[in-house]
C-alpha cells in the first residue's frame, strides 16, 4: 500500500531581524539630529554646491578661452561677489529706511490684528493681550542676533567653498568615483552627470523666473504707489521659489506696507489678484519652458518635501526642498533597489 502524499509545507519567509530594524531607525534618527543641529554647516555646504553647479558653465567657457581653471574660478567668484555686493549696497539705504519706519507699520498691523480679534471674540481685553510687552524685546533681539550670525557664516563660508569646488572640480570628480568599486563607477558617473544637468537646469530656469517675477511685482507696486516697491518686489520674487504656498506668502509684505496707505478692501483684493496672476503665469508658462521636465516631481512628493524640509530648516528648507528632492529622485532612478521610489516621486 502506497503511502499517502502529504501536502507540501508552505515556505516560510525569512524572519525580519528586530535588531536590523532598530539599527536602521537609530541611523535615521541620528541623521535627522545631525541635520537639525548642524543646519548652519549643512545649509552652507548645500548652497555652495548649488552655486558651483550654477557657475560651472561660466568657468568652462573661460577655460575654452585658454584661461587656467583656477584663475577662471577666482574671476567668476569675484564677479559674483561684486554683483551681490553692488546689489546689496544699492538696497542698503532702502532697507535701513524700512527698518527705521518699521514701528509705524508694526503699530498699524498691531491695531488691525487687535481689532479683528476683538470683533471675533467680542472682548475688548484681547486687544491689550495681543499687544507685545517689553519682555518680548530680549527674545526678539536674541532671535535677530542668531539670524544675523547664521547669515554671516553662510556669506563668509560660501565663496571659499564655491571657489574650491570650481577650481578642483576634476580632482573632486575623480576622487568621488574612486570611492566606489570599479564595476559601479560607470553607473556613478551617469548618476552624477544626470544630477548635474537636473540641478543646473533648475537653478538657471528658476533664477530667470524669479527675476521676471521681481521685475513685474516691482513695477506693479510702483504703479500702486506703495512704499519700497523694489524691496517688496524682491521679496515677492524670492517667495515665488517656494512652490504652491509662495504665491500666497507673497501677499503678506505688500499687505503690511499697504496698511498705512489703503483702507478699502478692494485695494488688497487688487494686490492679491495681480500677484496671484503674476505667480501663476510664471509658474505655468515660464517655469515649464525654462526649467522643462527635468525635475519630474509630482505634487504629492513636492508637498511632502516642503513639509519636511520646512519643518527641519524653516525658510531655507522651503527654498532647498525642490533641488534636494530632485537630487534624491535622480539617485533613486539610478539605484536598482530604489527605482520604485523614484517612479513614485515622478509619477
Amino acid at each position: 500500500m502506497e503511502p499517502m502524499n502529504s501536502a507540501p509545507e508552505p515556505r516560510r519567509s525569512a524572519p525580519i531581524s528586530s535588531s536590523n530594524v532598530s539599527l536602521k531607525l537609530l541611523a535615521v534618527a541620528l541623521i535627522l539630529v545631525f541635520l537639525y543641529y548642524a543646519a548652519g554647516v549643512v545649509i552652507t555646504l548645500l548652497l555652495s554646491i548649488l552655486i558651483a553647479y550654477f557657475l560651472d558653465p561660466v568657468v568652462e567657457l573661460l577655460e575654452r578661452l585658454r584661461m587656467p581653471r583656477t584663475i577662471a574660478a577666482m574671476i567668476t567668484v569675484l564677479v559674483l561677489i561684486a554683483f551681490l555686493g553692488a546689489g546689496g549696497y544699492g538696497l542698503a539705504s532702502r532697507t535701513t529706511d524700512f527698518a527705521d519706519n518699521w514701528p509705524k507699520y508694526s503699530e498699524v498691523l498691531r491695531n488691525v490684528v487687535g481689532t479683528v480679534q476683538a470683533k471675533i471674540s467680542g472682548l475688548e481685553r484681547q486687544v491689550t493681550q495681543t499687544s507685545p510687552t517689553d519682555e518680548a524685546h530680549p527674545r526678539a533681539e536674541a532671535g535677530a542676533e542668531n539670524a544675523i550670525h547664521a547669515l554671516l557664516v553662510r556669506i563668509v563660508g560660501s565663496p571659499f567653498l564655491v571657489f574650491f569646488m570650481l577650481a578642483g572640480k576634476q580632482e573632486v570628480w575623480h576622487g568621488t568615483l574612486q570611492l566606489f568599486p570599479a564595476s559601479r563607477r560607470t553607473a556613478v558617473k551617469e548618476t552624477l552627470e544626470d544630477l548635474r544637468d537636473v540641478l543646473r537646469d533648475y537653478l538657471v530656469g528658476m533664477s530667470l523666473v524669479t527675476l521676471v517675477v521681481m521685475a513685474a511685482s516691482s513695477v506693479f507696486f510702483w504703479a500702486m504707489g506703495l512704499d519700497y516697491p523694489i524691496l517688496t518686489g524682491m521679496v515677492s520674487g524670492l517667495l515665488n521659489m517656494v512652490p504652491y504656498i509662495g504665491a500666497v506668502l507673497a501677499w503678506l509684505p505688500p499687505f503690511v506696507i499697504a496698511l498705512t496707505k489703503f483702507k478699502a478692501v478692494s485695494s488688497y483684493a487688487l494686490i492679491a489678484g495681480v500677484l496671484m496672476a503674476i505667480h501663476m503665469l510664471s509658474n505655468n508658462l515660464l517655469a515649464p519652458a525654462l526649467v522643462g521636465k527635468r525635475v519630474r516631481l509630482n505634487a504629492l512628493s513636492i508637498t511632502i518635501a516642503l513639509l519636511f524640509w520646512g519643518w527641519l530648516w524653516g525658510g531655507m528648507g522651503l527654498l532647498l526642498a525642490i533641488p534636494l528632492t530632485a537630487a534624491l529622485r535622480v539617485i533613486c532612478d539610478h539605484t536598482e533597489a530604489w527605482k520604485p521610489v523614484g517612479r513614485w516621486m515622478s509619477a
